[in-house]
């Protein structure tokens, strides 16, 4: 995962994450767990979510930061959190262009997929399941 603009530097005994000085991951000393900028609202689904992973923060939770418990965060969840927590903190410019980037990267694998005739059923149309609403 690379995002745009990304500083580490240690504070405080820790590892601080930022964008232009602004912090949006702190990792702890002893490396079991991180706070990550989140809403509150964000920091209120996570906690009841999982609440062996997730718990307010010490200091900055009335903000909506959350603590992560890194031994029990699943590795896609855990790099959805840091996008977003950066998300908060990087400009409105910087995550369009962010957000651009990505786009332009998954609709460019998508027009890479090899399509072969080699396995069955290739070039028929698939099933669609329906997705549940949300």
């Amino acid at each position: 995962m690379s995002l745009p603009e990304v500083e580490e530097r240690e504070t405080w005994g820790e590892s601080t994450f930022r964008f232009r000085e602004r912090i949006f991951v702190i990792g702890s000393p002893e490396g079991r767990s991180v706070s990550i900028k989140a809403s509150l609202d964000d920091q209120a689904g996570l906690i009841e979510m999982d609440p062996d992973t997730f718990a307010v923060s010490a200091y900055t939770g009335r903000y909506g930061w959350v603590t992560v418990r890194l031994r029990t965060v699943g590795p896609e969840l855990m790099e959805r959190l840091v996008i977003a927590a950066w998300k908060r903190t990087a400009t409105k410019r910087d995550v369009a262009q962010l957000e651009a980037a990505e786009a332009t990267s998954r609709s460019g694998a998508e027009l890479r997929r090899p399509r072969t005739g080699a396995r069955p059923g290739a070039g028929s149309p698939r099933p669609r399941t329906p997705r549940p609403s949300r």
